[in-house]
């Protein structure tokens, strides 16, 4: 972190800058904030996720630029559960174009919640690579010689966003394989369809592999920084996504990333975002900066209630949202 820099938060030719030492600050105010907020409460439909501490609470932004401003437990390791599925759809439109992914799931969001067993009466697929069976059947997209290589791919693929190695939980991924009912329910569903091959139990094991995997606030905030920087990762400088693949997957987090409350998340925050079980939000600002949120109590939707508080405030406060045209306060 460097406080005495400016952090170009806004595409050029806008010369507007938020001082570093004001965004900080901001930061420490919305962490003190929001830390006393109990409502809701941790998942517990998946028996790993009830151990969450409920104090738990972080909040980091990486800017395109590489710069890095956080408060709170920005540190402490968590599965990172549905967000995951931004980046494995991004990994299927790579791996197969947005033609052959939009045959198999479509992009139109939906009033279901995330686990809903229900697919478009029409066209027959998931509504969104979003929900629990559109990830699902994106997941069975990914190439590879058989299921050692596909997960070795999924993990290489989420390295390049992080910038370093990470792992699967097994109590997590176990945890949720024997609870997973629901998502073998969907996974049949779309084989009598046609959505999904037969290897049904394969596409399962991956997909809750990926929901396994382990990242703190700082990774995610890494991760969402990346998609803003058209891919690229603002550290290590690789192409972790091809960059016409970004707005595809910012499209889908725009309508779809907040579950049933994205309608509502587009009009206050009006910002790309995803959420997951975990606690974890991800937002990304795009040319700008992704923010990262951790907070393990979720509202009736399934999104952490300090998140959307937080990122709320702070599109309100820094003009964030897309559409806003009447500056708020940009500090220059």
């Amino acid at each position: 972190m460097t406080p005495d820099l400016p952090i170009n938060l806004y595409p050029k030719p806008s010369p507007n800058l938020i001082q570093a030492d004001h965004l900080q600050h901001t930061l420490n105010e919305l962490h003190a904030r929001y830390r006393s907020l109990n409502q809701g409460k941790p998942a517990s439909y998946i028996p790993e996720l009830a151990k969450a501490n409920p104090d738990w609470f972080g909040i980091c932004i990486m800017g395109v630029d590489g710069q890095r401003f956080e408060v709170g437990d920005t540190e402490q390791l968590f599965t990172i559960q549905s967000i995951s599925k931004v980046f494995v759809h991004g990994l299927a439109l790579e791996d197969h174009g947005r033609e052959r992914v939009l045959d198999r799931v479509g992009v139109e969001p939906t009033g279901d919640a995330f686990n809903a067993i229900v697919l478009d009466e029409r066209s027959k697929r998931p509504y969104n690579p979003m929900v629990n069976a559109g990830a699902i059947a994106t997941t069975s997209l990914i190439k590879g010689k058989g299921a050692t290589d596909r997960l070795n791919r999924m993990l290489a693929m989420f390295e390049r966003y992080i910038g370093h190695e990470s792992y699967i939980d097994m109590p997590t991924f176990t945890s949720e394989r024997s609870t997973g009912h629901r998502n073998r329910a969907m996974a049949h569903l779309m084989l009598n369809f046609g959505m999904i091959d037969e290897h049904i139990d394969e596409a399962l094991d991956l997909y809750f592999q990926q929901c396994s995997l382990m990242v703190d606030c700082r990774d995610l905030a890494m991760m969402a920084a990346t998609l803003a920087n058209r891919g690229k990762n603002p550290l290590t400088g690789i192409q972790a996504v091809p960059a016409e693949y970004v707005r595809d997957m910012l499209s889908v987090m725009y309508t779809c990333g907040m579950y049933n409350f994205a309608g509502e998340w587009a009009y206050l925050v009006g910002l790309p975002a995803k959420s997951g079980v975990c606690g974890g939000i991800i937002v990304v600002v795009p040319n700008r900066m992704g923010i990262a949120v951790f907070s393990p109590p979720l509202d009736e939707r399934g999104n952490s209630v300090r998140g959307v508080k937080v990122c709320e405030d702070l599109s309100q406060q820094f003009g964030l949202h897309l559409f806003d045209c009447t500056g708020s306060e940009k500090i220059t």
